[in-house]
This record gives structure tokens, C-alpha cells and sequence, in this order.
């Protein structure tokens, strides 16, 4: 029995898709799981040890190409058993699954945002999810979904059987820890030229994470707080325009530190220089960045919209994502109170210790025995 796990959006560094992907990879191989990956384009590969000591299959196609290539077996083309030589078992990890006629599957759903909202998807992204979801979703043997909202959303979207679909949270990764050195975090705070005391989000920019509110929250706060910076970390999405005609249009464009992309080696500490951590997204399928702040210590303000209520519980603050004034008035409250960030603290910290790695590749385990693995 071979099992081959997707560590395509991981080797092409596509953030969360990405990290989940790694994540589970390396918890899977800790538990003692032999792994085989495959990698759509292995020219794009940045992948490190042990997963860049992985067997690897690969269709040597380019995303846009190998998602085509993927749709047309579907429709009466070819299957892909040619590049999943011996493969068994195939866990897709980023919305695509090939056909692969000997295998048996298992899919993560991550969520639905392109139903939802969109007007927050690029339009041939869109068209593609609309049609091949329901196909992958169908052909997949078990359904993993990372939320209870994104359960919820699958059985409504698309009347799943409900004995193949598993709700399994991500995790956190150990790095993420508070109270890292003063060496750790004066290393990056000198490589991103960080403010000394400043507001944090982490992700992609993106009309979905809602970063205009943000900025305006920011811009009313800054007022009151000058020496409080807004960091701003994460790689350009799609759709960013509007992000960037708000941060000139408000005059923040010099005031806010825009990071691009971060690497996870320099995550932990990044958040452990924070001060407060801001989450405004108005839509997440699971959301890894206010779990990994709760566990490096760092209070957190968070949107209360989709799963992130399921991930902060009440060891954060949750807020209607587009309340502005409810923002800015969050944010001053606990920039300004010690005493609440302690709390939010302890409790984050607590509350962190709840979702890990090791229990999510233990559950995936399981999936994949009760489909004959």
C-alpha cells in the first residue's frame, strides 16, 4: 500500500494550502507514515527536509496546465495513472483531484469562499471550482473538512453522504511558541524593519481578509497611538488593487510596513515582536494565523464570521469583521489595558494547546483505514 500526499500548494509556497500541506506531511512522518509526494511542477520546488527526500511523482505541468490537464480526464480524456506510478492511496490537499483509476482518495476541503463570495475569486478560478468540485467531491472516498462551518457548508452545497466526511482541525506547530530570544526576535525585526511596538496580520492580501477595515481602524488609531506601527505580512493575492488604492487613499502608505511574503522559519518570531495580533477576515475555511499568535502569546483580535469563532473561542476578542469603529475601539482598548493582554495571553496560550499536528495526522490516519488503507 503506497500513499501519495499532494505537496504541490507546499513546494509552490502557496500559504495556507501550503502550510497545511507541509504540516500534515511532517506530522504523518513523525507518527512512522511512509509518504510518497507528488508535485504538479517540480521546477518550482522549495520544498526542505525530509519532505525534499520524499519519493516524487510529477506531471511536469505548470498549475494553470496541470489543472486543465486534471478537469479533461474528467470529461472522457485520459486518467492520470501514468504519473501515480504504484500509488494507492492519493490525499489531495489543494482542491484538485486526478483521476487515478487504481487509487482510492481522500480530499480536504478547505472551504467554500468561492460559492460565497464570488466577487472575492478571480473569474476563471471560479468557473473551475464550480465545475470540478462537485467531481472531486464525488469521486473522493472520504471528505476531510478542516471546520465544522465548512462541513456545514459542503452538506449544503453539495448533499454529501454524511458517513464520508471527517472534521479534522489543523494544528499548530511547535515553533510557535512564546518568549523566543531577544537574538530571534531583533533578527527580524532589523530584516523587516518592524516598529518597535506595532499591530500585526498575517496572510494573504486579498479582498476576502478585509484589510481596508483594518486600515481604517488604523488610521483613526494612529491618531491616538503614534508610535504604535501596523505591519502588514504577507504576499500579494489577487484582487489586492483595492487594498493599495486605501492604504494612499487614506495616507498610510509611508506609516504602514508592508512585509511581502514571510517564510515560516521567520514567523514565530515575527509574531512574538507584535504587540497585539488583528485578524479582520470576513471569511476563513479554518484560520491558521490567530491559532499560531494565541500560541506565540500574542493577544488576539479576530472577526467572528465563519470557523475563526471555533479557532479563538474566548481567548480573543471577535468582532463583526466590517465594524470599523468596533475595530478601532478594540484595538485602543487593548493597546491601552495591560491587564487584558495578559489575559488574552494565558487564555490564547491555553486555548493553542487544544489543536496540534500529531492529533490531526492521528485523525487522517483514521480516515484513511476506514476507506481500506
Amino acid at each position: 500500500m503506497t500513499l501519495c500526499l499532494d505537496l504541490s500548494p507546499a513546494a509552490h509556497e502557496r500559504a495556507g494550502l501550503g502550510r497545511y500541506a507541509a504540516s500534515l506531511a511532517h506530522a504523518l512522518l513523525a507518527l512512522g507514515m511512509p509518504l510518497t509526494a507528488f508535485i504538479n511542477d517540480p521546477h518550482e520546488n522549495h520544498l526542505r527536509p525530509p519532505l525534499s527526500e520524499l519519493p516524487l511523482h510529477t506531471a511536469n505541468l505548470p498549475r494553470k496546465r496541470w489543472r486543465l490537464r486534471a478537469a479533461i480526464s474528467y470529461f472522457g480524456g485520459p486518467n492520470m495513472d501514468h504519473a501515480f506510478n504504484g500509488t494507492t492511496l492519493f490525499h489531495a490537499t489543494e482542491h484538485l483531484l486526478p483521476k487515478i483509476t487504481p487509487a482510492r482518495s481522500v480530499f480536504t476541503l478547505h472551504d467554500t469562499a468561492y460559492l460565497l463570495f464570488p466577487n472575492y475569486h478571480l473569474l476563471q478560478n471560479r468557473l473551475y471550482l464550480s465545475v470540478m468540485m462537485p467531481r472531486f467531491l464525488a469521486r473522493a472516498d472520504a471528505v476531510i473538512c478542516v471546520s465544522e462551518n465548512t462541513r456545514r457548508d459542503a452538506m449544503r452545497f453539495y448533499q454529501l453522504n454524511p458517513d464520508k466526511v471527517h472534521v479534522i482541525p489543523e494544528g499548530v506547530e511547535p515553533h510557535f511558541q512564546p518568549d523566543l530570544s531577544l537574538e530571534q526576535r531583533a533578527a527580524v525585526r532589523t530584516k523587516y524593519r518592524l516598529p518597535e511596538r506595532f499591530i500585526l496580520y498575517v496572510g494573504t492580501i486579498e479582498p476576502r481578509k478585509n484589510l481596508t477595515t483594518l486600515l481604517e481602524a488604523y488610521a483613526d488609531l494612529h491618531f491616538q497611538y503614534p508610535d504604535v506601527g501596523l505591519v502588514v505580512a504577507g504576499g500579494k493575492g489577487w484582487l489586492y488593487e483595492s487594498f493599495f488604492e486605501r492604504l494612499r487613499g487614506l495616507g498610510l502608505e509611508n506609516v504602514v510596513t508592508l512585509t511581502g511574503y514571510v517564510p515560516e522559519a521567520d514567523l514565530p518570531a515575527l509574531i512574538n515582536c507584535a504587540e497585539v495580533f488583528a485578524y479582520p477576515s470576513v471569511f476563513e475555511g479554518f484560520g491558521l494565523p490567530p491559532l499560531e499568535a494565541m500560541a506565540c502569546g500574542v493577544p488576539v483580535i479576530c472577526s467572528n464570521a465563519s470557523s475563526l469563532p471555533e479557532v479563538v473561542g474566548e481567548a480573543g476578542l471577535l468582532l463583526p469583521p466590517t465594524d470599523v469603529q468596533a475595530w478601532q475601539e478594540a484595538l485602543s482598548h487593548l493597546l491601552a489595558d495591560a491587564t487584558l493582554r495578559a489575559d488574552l495571553r494565558a487564555r490564547g496560550l491555553i486555548r493553542a494547546r487544544q489543536f496540534t499536528w500529531e492529533n490531526a495526522a492521528r485523525r487522517t490516519l483514521d480516515v484513511y483505514q476506514a476507506i481500506g488503507y
